[in-house]
């Protein structure tokens, strides 16, 4: 999850395409110039070890939109593919 915050902050757009499962890939990955993320917090997290298929993460997501503050709150669902940990999607909510 931060890797990829990480990329979404660095405008590394191919490694969000690698680390996205190609299942729910979308076909490109644009970058928005006026788009700045400026902080990640962590507020859950599951599975995801050393033995695990599958682990979710909460998160909070700060970023200024054209200078106007915002946030991004999502629960993300990783999964093992290849051997490696890659992003499947949010995990709908049930309220």
């Amino acid at each position: 999850m931060r890797s990829r915050y990480s990329a979404f902050a660095m405008d590394e757009t191919d490694y969000l395409r690698t680390s996205w499962h190609p299942e729910t890939r979308p076909a490109s990955v644009a970058s928005d110039p006026q788009l700045r993320w400026v902080g990640l917090k962590i507020l859950d997290s599951s599975g995801g070890g050393l033995f695990d298929a599958e682990g979710t993460v909460e998160f909070q997501a700060r970023y200024r939109d054209g200078g106007k503050p915002g946030d991004m709150h999502e629960r993300s669902r990783f999964v093992r593919h290849d051997g490696r940990w890659v992003y499947w999607g949010p995990i709908p909510s049930t309220a």
